[in-house]
């Protein structure tokens, strides 16, 4: 008799709940790839020993008319020492000071100054690999 009972179809939903997670993993991922990192345009200059560095956790971009800008907000060196004084343990801090090829080294090194006098002691220079070498 039970052999000409009519069935209800049954819709398994455990593995379509796993599909939607995957696939929202999946598109989350990479929207964050597709997400430009704030900064500033600039030319850096080139060096044939440049060497990749971890993701730093601040950048400070150095333009030519030697203004500096961390994030959206443009410094003066005094208000740099000030803002890498009030982050955690700046002494562990790592920094990246990328400076447009053509701004002058002495504006450089004024920004690297006024990260050392907020306790900042890892500080790079971001540099593009030279093509050709």
């Amino acid at each position: 008799m039970r052999y000409f009972e009519t069935r209800k179809a049954r819709i398994e939903i455990i593995p379509m709940i796993d599909i939607m997670f995957f696939l929202l993993v999946f598109f989350i991922m990479v929207t964050l790839r597709m997400i430009p990192a704030d900064g500033i345009a600039s030319r850096l200059p080139t060096s044939s020993t440049a060497n990749s560095l971890p993701p730093p956790q601040i950048t400070i971009v150095v333009d030519r008319a030697g203004v500096i800008h961390v994030g959206a907000l443009d410094l003066d060196p005094h208000q740099l020492t000030r803002l890498l004084e009030n982050k955690p343990d700046p002494s562990h801090l790592q920094v990246v000071l990328a400076g447009d090829r053509h701004t002058p080294l002495q504006l450089l090194m004024r920004v690297m100054d006024a990260c050392r006098r907020a306790g900042v002691t890892r500080i790079g220079l971001a540099a593009q690999q030279a093509s050709g070498s």
